[in-house]
């Protein structure tokens, strides 16, 4: 039986490398998979995927528009699909993710999203709130803070190095943007202390 696998963490905790890891060893098997990720997602170049560490692969750059079940329906039809993979899945909308859930459901191909939980603020992102929802497992990846302890937050820097506190939910960057820290650290940014 498929499922929907939700792995989170924030920035920096090496998702996009087990997305790349777990991709190529179906692919080493002979088994066909897919890489998604947001259009507007294109650090990597669009249509890219990659890791601090050097990984990188191709990937269907999607937008909020596209009914992922009926893509991934198309192309399963045409060439047997092993497993759909998604990075950066806090950009998916909320329907989407009930997508993903009808491939893993009705088509049987398991699905595994990659993503952040929390924005700058604390807030969940849609996407991450669906999966958090309706995912049949969840993996939280940990990276540590600064301190030692485990991180579980991230804030957003200008290109001054100054914490942001507003602002709008998605704005993509990379290192030079943002910074993780555990709760009790962010907190201490976020206010000022």
């Amino acid at each position: 039986m498929a499922k929907l696998y939700f792995s989170y963490a924030t920035m920096n905790a090496g998702k996009s490398t087990l997305l790349l890891q777990a991709a190529y060893n179906y692919r080493e098997r002979g088994m066909r998979t897919v890489i998604l990720i947001a259009a507007f997602d294109d650090r990597a170049g669009k249509g890219r995927v990659s890791s601090r560490i050097g990984l990188s692969d191709d990937a269907i750059a999607f937008s909020h528009a596209d009914d992922l079940f009926a893509m991934i329906g198309r192309m399963h039809a045409e060439e047997t699909i092993a497993c759909v993979f998604v990075d950066e899945a806090q950009f998916l909308g909320e329907d989407q993710v009930w997508q993903l859930a009808r491939i893993a459901d009705r088509i049987g191909i398991p699905v595994m999203a990659y993503g952040l939980r929390t924005d700058f603020q604390g807030k969940l992102f849609p996407g991450s709130m669906a999966l958090l929802a309706i995912a049949d497992e969840m993996r939280e990846v940990r990276t540590i803070c600064h301190c030692g302890r485990k991180a579980t937050m991230v804030v957003r820097l200008d290109g001054g190095g100054k914490v942001v506190r507003e602002g709008a939910q998605v704005e993509v960057g990379g290192n030079e943007k943002y910074a993780v820290y555990c709760r009790r650290h962010w907190d201490d940014m976020m206010s000022g202390s």
